[in-house]
């Protein structure tokens, strides 16, 4: 049975009352754990996009560009995004489904890279509303994301202002070159597919991390021209 077709039987389960948490309890382990993810990522996409009031197209291509979903299983996608786009009401549900999924060392990378997919699309119209800011604030405090790694995520994409480079690697000023150099290649593996599907992503959602390594790589040069 294919990732979408199990998707489908998710569905029916939703839409027969069972709850989402019940759901996705039952879908913790994987290789269901995909169908989870899948739901809530395509869920919480359609909410992030429906939180500043309106739904642009923008929006749902820079979903697509992030998801990427097989032609033939665009109507599946399609349903749940359509559904989940009604209002914003219930994405806390969602977020947290995401949560339990991920214990230990994986849950930073797993949601951090989600998280740069919901900045992706928040951003995509070209402007970032308050209450998108506000969805995601709530999104990573129930991700269990620092403060710090919230702003991290945050200046890579929000065009207010030129990102720090210090700020996108997470190293500081005071540090070495080679303390940086460290830091910059540890971010790098981390994005790397098969570190990304060893923490349980699935292939469908190998692009949440490409823009991200984007940053990461110009960070570095930026950081090591300063300093050549």
């Amino acid at each position: 049975m294919s990732l979408w077709s199990r998707i489908q039987d998710a569905l029916s389960a939703l839409a027969k009352g069972e709850g989402l948490s019940t759901v996705f309890d039952r879908l913790r382990s994987p290789p269901e754990r995909s169908v989870a993810f899948t739901i809530a990522v395509i869920a919480l996409s359609a909410k992030m996009a429906k939180a500043d009031g309106r739904v642009t197209r923008d929006e749902v291509m820079a979903f697509r560009q992030v998801f990427h979903i097989p032609p033939a299983e665009e109507r599946a996608a399609a349903r749940v995004f359509n559904l989940a786009r009604e209002d914003v009401a219930g994405f806390e549900e969602y977020a947290a489904g995401i949560a339990r999924m991920f214990r230990g060392r994986a849950r930073n990378g797993v949601l951090g890279d989600l998280m740069g997919g919901l900045f992706h699309i928040a951003t995509a119209d070209g402007a970032y509303h308050p209450a998108e800011d506000a969805f995601l604030a709530r999104v990573a405090e129930i991700f269990g994301l620092s403060e710090p790694a919230f702003r991290r995520i945050r200046a890579a994409y929000v065009a207010d202002a030129a990102p720090d480079p210090y700020t996108v690697l997470g190293v500081s000023p005071e540090m070495s070159l080679d303390q940086i150099r460290a830091a910059w290649r540890a971010a790098v593996r981390a994005a790397h597919p098969d570190r990304m599907m060893a923490r349980g992503v699935p292939e469908e959602a190998m692009r949440l991390a490409e823009r991200r390594l984007i940053a990461i790589n110009r960070a570095w040069e930026e950081i090591a021209s300063r300093n050549a």
